[in-house]
């Protein structure tokens, strides 16, 4: 995976795996100013604080898939270019629970802005399906209305393209 850089949006480090959003371990350690491996010890230490629906490792496919959406791993830090282990995934709720285990002013900061973060990917996401729903809605008015202006034209050209007989005229005739 790419290292996060510290300019770069948090919205942009938020994934979306196993029909959750999530946050890996090596983006958060970055933004709270710390290496991966502190960064996972401290979360090791208070494993009763993370159960397993707000922290998860990757499998194998889940991190080459991701990998392969962001890039590979950038080696400017004189690092190896693979993990040894795979990486940890976080949900909004175990990066919630980091404020009780990292305690720093940065950290505070930084789990105050991903927080932030992590609603403005829920107002986005809300918002794209408000805008997909109302298109949905328009098509199917726009179908309606384009049968029924057919139906309506159709009876025109009917009436105007009518060449039957001339009606006999009904009534008294005065000659």
């Amino acid at each position: 995976m790419k290292r996060a850089k510290q300019n770069e949006p948090i919205e942009n480090r938020i994934y979306y795996l196993r029909h959750l959003r999530v946050m890996l371990d090596q983006d958060l350690a970055a933004l709270y100013g710390v290496t991966t491996k502190v960064f996972n010890q401290a979360v090791k230490r208070n494993k009763e604080r993370f159960p397993s629906d707000f922290i998860f490792r990757l499998t194998r496919q889940e991190y080459r898939f991701l990998r392969s959406q962001v890039v590979t791993l950038d080696n400017s830090l004189g690092q190896g270019k693979h993990r040894k282990y795979l990486p940890f995934a976080f949900t909004e709720q175990g990066i919630a629970m980091l404020s009780g285990v990292l305690k720093s002013q940065q950290a505070v900061q930084v789990n105050i802005a991903i927080m932030r973060a992590f609603v403005r990917v829920k107002q986005i996401i809300t918002t794209h399906k408000n805008i997909y729903k109302k298109l949905n809605e328009l098509e199917a008015t726009i179908k309606t209305q384009d049968h029924d202006r057919k139906v309506i034209f159709t009876a025109i050209r009917k009436m105007l393209a009518y060449e039957g007989k001339p009606k006999k005229k009904i009534g008294f005739f005065c000659d």
